[in-house]
């Protein structure tokens, strides 16, 4: 099963059950205006009037990942790389998603790299691949899967590494309220698991300022 395929499994169903239906859009308004009123405001109140209709079409971007197929951005590659064989990697990929327990916003950086093979892919489409996981109710630790598994299967390359630091808005306006702590997540695959002095590599350039 690849990436897509888990995806949309998981997208679709739990535990076994039908898809849910997705809601109109005059549905999800609704849902909003009964948030809104359940915080203790009226929704009726001018200052509010329109805020169920800004809520949706921000849902529509923050959540646009779900619409996307990361296999897409990567099937389109480049055979003609003049012998080159060593890491691929992208720093400071902007990193912003919603975490699924609070949909709570998570902040922060992807770096993603990769050992090609026989073929590489447009810098931009690594790129890409993040972002739609990213627009997506997500953990860090799934996000930071779901990406090293859409390269690996899209380009078959001999090893991924993926690293993700972000900070979670759910620890820091909630709960325990603790600011400025970030979470670290990384995933290494083929060589990038069983070569250290590679994955050194690649810590040192996610490190490199």
């Amino acid at each position: 099963m690849d990436a897509l395929t888990r995806d949309r499994t998981l997208i679709g169903a739990a535990d076994g059950l039908e898809p849910a239906k997705r809601p109109t859009r005059e549905e999800a308004m609704e849902a909003v205006r009964t948030l809104i009123a359940w915080a203790g405001d009226d929704p009726r109140r001018e200052g509010v009037l329109d805020t169920p209709k800004r809520v949706v079409d921000a849902y529509g971007e923050w959540f646009s990942g779900y619409q996307a197929d990361p296999a897409k951005e990567l099937n389109r590659t480049f055979e003609d790389v003049q012998g080159y064989d060593d890491i691929v990697m992208l720093r400071d990929i902007e990193v912003e998603s919603h975490c699924e327990h609070h949909m709570a916003p998570f902040l922060g950086k992807a770096y993603v790299a990769y050992m090609p093979t026989n073929r590489v892919v447009g810098i931009s489409k690594l790129a890409k691949v993040v972002e739609i996981f990213a627009r997506r109710l997500q953990t860090q630790e799934t996000m930071t899967q779901q990406i090293a598994d859409a390269i690996t299967d899209s380009l078959k390359p001999a090893g991924v590494a993926v690293l993700i630091d972000a900070e979670h808005q759910c620890m820091t306006t909630r709960g325990v309220h603790h600011r400025h702590v970030s979470t670290i997540t990384t995933q290494f695959t083929g060589v990038f698991k069983t070569d250290k002095e590679l994955q050194r590599r690649f810590l040192d350039f996610v490190n490199k300022r």
